[in-house]
Protein backbone atom coordinates (compact mmCIF):
# COMPACT_ATOMS: atom_id res chain seq x y z
CA UNK A 1 0.00 0.00 0.00
CA UNK A 2 1.53 3.31 -1.07
CA UNK A 3 1.85 6.16 1.41
CA UNK A 4 -0.89 8.72 0.98
CA UNK A 5 -3.55 6.23 -0.19
CA UNK A 6 -6.24 4.63 1.94
CA UNK A 7 -6.40 0.91 2.42
CA UNK A 8 -9.19 -0.94 0.62
CA UNK A 9 -10.89 -3.65 2.67
CA UNK A 10 -12.88 -6.58 1.25
CA UNK A 11 -16.59 -6.89 1.95
CA UNK A 12 -17.69 -9.33 4.64
CA UNK A 13 -16.38 -10.05 8.12
CA UNK A 14 -14.76 -13.39 7.15
CA UNK A 15 -13.02 -11.93 4.11
CA UNK A 16 -11.66 -9.09 6.25
CA UNK A 17 -10.35 -11.59 8.80
CA UNK A 18 -8.46 -13.47 6.10
CA UNK A 19 -7.24 -10.22 4.55
CA UNK A 20 -5.96 -8.77 7.84
CA UNK A 21 -4.21 -12.03 8.75
CA UNK A 22 -2.38 -12.23 5.43
CA UNK A 23 -1.64 -8.52 5.39
CA UNK A 24 -0.08 -8.68 8.85
CA UNK A 25 2.07 -11.64 7.77
CA UNK A 26 3.31 -9.62 4.80
CA UNK A 27 3.94 -6.33 6.60
CA UNK A 28 5.38 -8.11 9.64
CA UNK A 29 7.93 -10.02 7.58
CA UNK A 30 6.55 -13.55 7.99
CA UNK A 31 5.94 -13.46 4.23
CA UNK A 32 8.73 -11.82 2.25
CA UNK A 33 8.71 -10.27 -1.23
CA UNK A 34 8.67 -13.05 -3.80
CA UNK A 35 7.19 -15.65 -1.47
CA UNK A 36 4.30 -17.68 -2.87
CA UNK A 37 0.98 -17.78 -1.04
CA UNK A 38 -0.89 -21.08 -0.73
CA UNK A 39 -3.62 -21.71 -3.28
CA UNK A 40 -7.20 -20.58 -2.74
CA UNK A 41 -8.39 -24.05 -1.73
CA UNK A 42 -5.65 -24.48 0.85
CA UNK A 43 -6.25 -21.00 2.28
CA UNK A 44 -9.98 -21.70 2.45
CA UNK A 45 -9.30 -24.86 4.46
CA UNK A 46 -6.81 -23.11 6.75
CA UNK A 47 -9.20 -20.30 7.62
CA UNK A 48 -12.39 -22.35 7.54
CA UNK A 49 -14.03 -20.19 4.88
CA UNK A 50 -15.17 -20.55 1.28
CA UNK A 51 -12.99 -20.00 -1.78
CA UNK A 52 -15.15 -17.00 -2.66
CA UNK A 53 -14.24 -15.43 0.69
CA UNK A 54 -10.54 -16.11 0.10
CA UNK A 55 -10.80 -14.63 -3.39
CA UNK A 56 -12.25 -11.40 -1.97
CA UNK A 57 -9.37 -11.15 0.51
CA UNK A 58 -6.77 -11.78 -2.19
CA UNK A 59 -8.38 -9.23 -4.51
CA UNK A 60 -8.09 -6.61 -1.76
CA UNK A 61 -4.45 -7.52 -1.11
CA UNK A 62 -3.72 -7.15 -4.80
CA UNK A 63 -5.64 -3.87 -4.97
CA UNK A 64 -3.54 -2.50 -2.12
CA UNK A 65 -0.32 -3.45 -3.87
CA UNK A 66 0.71 -6.22 -1.48
CA UNK A 67 0.54 -9.23 -3.82
CA UNK A 68 0.66 -10.08 -7.52
CA UNK A 69 -1.88 -12.57 -8.88
CA UNK A 70 -1.06 -14.15 -12.23
CA UNK A 71 -2.84 -17.00 -13.93
CA UNK A 72 -0.59 -20.03 -14.16
CA UNK A 73 2.11 -18.69 -11.83
CA UNK A 74 0.16 -18.36 -8.57
CA UNK A 75 0.12 -15.54 -6.06
CA UNK A 76 3.30 -13.92 -4.80
CA UNK A 77 4.14 -11.18 -2.32
CA UNK A 78 4.99 -8.03 -4.22
CA UNK A 79 8.23 -6.12 -3.77
CA UNK A 80 7.12 -2.72 -2.48
CA UNK A 81 9.15 0.02 -4.12
CA UNK A 82 10.62 2.39 -1.56
CA UNK A 83 9.16 0.42 1.36
CA UNK A 84 10.44 1.56 4.71
CA UNK A 85 12.01 -0.72 7.29
CA UNK A 86 10.17 -0.63 10.60
CA UNK A 87 11.61 1.61 13.30
CA UNK A 88 12.97 -0.94 15.77
CA UNK A 89 13.47 0.03 19.42
CA UNK A 90 15.32 -1.74 22.20
CA UNK A 91 12.81 -1.84 25.08
CA UNK A 92 15.54 -1.69 27.72
CA UNK A 93 16.84 1.63 26.32
CA UNK A 94 13.59 2.93 24.86
CA UNK A 95 13.65 6.47 26.23
CA UNK A 96 17.02 7.59 24.75
CA UNK A 97 16.02 6.09 21.41
CA UNK A 98 12.69 7.93 21.42
CA UNK A 99 14.57 11.18 22.11
CA UNK A 100 16.91 10.47 19.19
CA UNK A 101 13.95 9.61 16.95
CA UNK A 102 12.27 12.93 17.75
CA UNK A 103 15.25 14.72 16.20
CA UNK A 104 15.31 12.78 12.93
CA UNK A 105 11.60 12.36 12.14
CA UNK A 106 8.88 14.90 11.42
CA UNK A 107 5.82 15.59 13.60
CA UNK A 108 2.60 17.18 12.33
CA UNK A 109 0.44 18.92 14.94
CA UNK A 110 -3.24 18.03 14.45
CA UNK A 111 -4.79 19.85 17.41
CA UNK A 112 -3.82 22.04 20.38
CA UNK A 113 -6.48 22.77 23.00
CA UNK A 114 -7.04 23.42 26.72
CA UNK A 115 -9.73 21.35 28.42
CA UNK A 116 -10.69 19.16 31.35
CA UNK A 117 -8.78 15.87 31.16
CA UNK A 118 -10.37 12.41 31.12
CA UNK A 119 -10.71 10.91 34.60
CA UNK A 120 -7.98 8.35 33.86
CA UNK A 121 -5.51 11.11 32.99
CA UNK A 122 -6.50 13.30 35.95
CA UNK A 123 -5.90 10.40 38.35
CA UNK A 124 -2.58 9.46 36.74
CA UNK A 125 -1.30 13.05 36.95
CA UNK A 126 -2.81 13.52 40.44
CA UNK A 127 -4.55 16.74 39.38
CA UNK A 128 -6.92 18.86 41.47
CA UNK A 129 -10.63 18.39 40.59
CA UNK A 130 -10.88 21.74 38.77
CA UNK A 131 -7.46 21.62 37.08
CA UNK A 132 -7.29 21.76 33.27
CA UNK A 133 -4.67 20.45 30.86
CA UNK A 134 -3.23 21.31 27.48
CA UNK A 135 -4.09 18.52 25.03
CA UNK A 136 -2.04 18.08 21.87
CA UNK A 137 -2.43 15.49 19.13
CA UNK A 138 0.47 14.89 16.75
CA UNK A 139 1.34 12.40 14.04
CA UNK A 140 4.99 11.54 13.55
CA UNK A 141 6.29 10.63 10.08
CA UNK A 142 9.39 8.84 8.79
CA UNK A 143 10.10 9.84 5.19
CA UNK A 144 6.51 11.01 4.71
CA UNK A 145 5.06 7.73 6.05
CA UNK A 146 3.00 8.13 9.26
CA UNK A 147 3.96 5.67 11.99
CA UNK A 148 2.80 7.10 15.33
CA UNK A 149 -0.22 8.98 16.70
CA UNK A 150 0.63 10.86 19.90
CA UNK A 151 -1.78 12.46 22.38
CA UNK A 152 -0.21 14.37 25.27
CA UNK A 153 -1.78 15.94 28.34
CA UNK A 154 0.19 18.60 30.26
CA UNK A 155 -1.14 20.59 33.25
CA UNK A 156 -2.12 24.10 32.13
CA UNK A 157 0.14 25.70 34.75
CA UNK A 158 3.10 24.23 32.83
CA UNK A 159 1.77 24.37 29.28
CA UNK A 160 1.20 28.13 29.43
CA UNK A 161 4.99 28.49 29.15
CA UNK A 162 5.08 27.35 25.51
CA UNK A 163 3.00 28.05 22.43
CA UNK A 164 1.32 25.98 19.75
CA UNK A 165 4.13 26.95 17.35
CA UNK A 166 6.70 25.79 19.92
CA UNK A 167 5.08 22.36 20.15
CA UNK A 168 4.86 22.06 16.38
CA UNK A 169 8.64 22.42 16.05
CA UNK A 170 10.13 21.07 19.30
CA UNK A 171 10.02 17.80 21.28
CA UNK A 172 7.70 18.13 24.28
CA UNK A 173 10.32 16.99 26.79
CA UNK A 174 12.55 19.95 25.83
CA UNK A 175 9.66 22.38 26.25
CA UNK A 176 8.90 20.97 29.70
CA UNK A 177 12.50 21.43 30.81
CA UNK A 178 12.61 24.90 29.26
CA UNK A 179 9.54 25.69 31.38
CA UNK A 180 11.50 24.89 34.53
CA UNK A 181 10.19 21.36 35.08
CA UNK A 182 12.70 19.08 36.79
CA UNK A 183 11.76 15.68 35.39
CA UNK A 184 12.51 12.85 37.78
CA UNK A 185 11.02 9.61 36.45
CA UNK A 186 8.36 8.01 34.28
CA UNK A 187 6.25 4.88 34.25
CA UNK A 188 5.13 3.38 30.98
CA UNK A 189 3.15 0.37 29.84
CA UNK A 190 2.74 -1.29 26.46
CA UNK A 191 -0.33 -3.09 25.17
CA UNK A 192 -2.34 -3.39 21.96
CA UNK A 193 -5.48 -1.75 20.65
CA UNK A 194 -7.49 -1.29 17.44
CA UNK A 195 -7.51 1.81 15.26
CA UNK A 196 -10.65 3.92 15.44
CA UNK A 197 -11.78 6.05 12.45
CA UNK A 198 -9.80 9.22 13.30
CA UNK A 199 -6.58 7.42 14.18
CA UNK A 200 -6.92 5.13 11.17
CA UNK A 201 -7.18 8.12 8.85
CA UNK A 202 -4.21 9.87 10.46
CA UNK A 203 -2.00 6.76 10.24
CA UNK A 204 -3.28 5.76 6.77
CA UNK A 205 -4.50 2.33 7.89
CA UNK A 206 -7.85 0.57 7.89
CA UNK A 207 -10.31 1.00 10.75
CA UNK A 208 -9.82 -1.92 13.12
CA UNK A 209 -6.11 -2.33 12.35
CA UNK A 210 -4.13 -3.61 15.35
CA UNK A 211 -1.85 -0.94 16.83
CA UNK A 212 0.87 -0.96 19.46
CA UNK A 213 -0.27 1.18 22.40
CA UNK A 214 2.22 2.88 24.74
CA UNK A 215 1.14 4.94 27.75
CA UNK A 216 3.59 6.97 29.82
CA UNK A 217 3.20 9.11 32.94
CA UNK A 218 6.06 11.53 33.69
CA UNK A 219 6.59 13.01 37.17
CA UNK A 220 8.88 15.74 38.52
CA UNK A 221 11.20 15.71 41.52
CA UNK A 222 8.27 16.55 43.80
CA UNK A 223 6.31 13.55 42.56
CA UNK A 224 3.78 15.67 40.63
CA UNK A 225 2.53 14.52 37.24
CA UNK A 226 3.78 16.73 34.40
CA UNK A 227 2.86 14.74 31.29
CA UNK A 228 0.57 11.90 30.26
CA UNK A 229 1.30 10.36 26.87
CA UNK A 230 -0.94 8.03 24.89
CA UNK A 231 0.99 6.84 21.83
CA UNK A 232 -0.27 4.54 19.09
CA UNK A 233 2.14 2.93 16.62
CA UNK A 234 1.65 1.13 13.32
CA UNK A 235 3.04 -2.40 13.81
CA UNK A 236 4.34 -2.48 10.23
CA UNK A 237 6.38 0.67 10.90
CA UNK A 238 7.43 0.28 14.53
CA UNK A 239 8.42 -2.57 16.80
CA UNK A 240 9.88 -3.06 20.28
CA UNK A 241 12.70 -5.49 20.89
CA UNK A 242 14.26 -6.69 24.12
CA UNK A 243 17.56 -8.58 24.41
CA UNK A 244 17.49 -11.22 27.15
CA UNK A 245 20.29 -12.81 29.17
CA UNK A 246 20.18 -16.24 30.83
CA UNK A 247 21.17 -15.70 34.50
CA UNK A 248 21.15 -17.54 37.82
CA UNK A 249 22.11 -21.08 38.75
CA UNK A 250 20.33 -24.39 38.92
CA UNK A 251 16.56 -24.29 39.42
CA UNK A 252 16.76 -20.49 39.82
CA UNK A 253 18.19 -19.99 36.33
CA UNK A 254 15.96 -17.63 34.31
CA UNK A 255 15.73 -14.99 31.60
CA UNK A 256 16.02 -11.29 32.41
CA UNK A 257 16.34 -8.12 30.29
CA UNK A 258 19.91 -7.43 29.20
CA UNK A 259 19.93 -3.74 30.08
CA UNK A 260 22.31 -1.66 28.02
CA UNK A 261 22.70 -4.10 25.15
CA UNK A 262 22.86 -2.46 21.73
CA UNK A 263 19.95 -2.94 19.36
CA UNK A 264 21.49 -4.18 16.14
CA UNK A 265 18.32 -3.68 14.11
CA UNK A 266 17.60 -0.04 14.96
CA UNK A 267 16.41 1.62 11.73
Amino acid sequence: MDSGTHEMLPEGVKARRVYLSLRDQITGGALSPGDSLPGEQRLAQSYGVSRVTVRRALDALAGNGLIDRRAGSGTRVRERAGAERPVAMNFSSLMPQLVEMSHRTQARLLSFTYDTPPDLVARALMLDPDETVQIAIRVRHADDTPFSHLTTYVPTRIARNYSEDDLATNPLFSLLERSGVEIDQAHQSVSATLAGPEVAEALDVAVGTALLSLRRVVTDVEGKGVEYLSALYRPDMFRLEMPLARVGKGAARHWEPAIGKENETFA
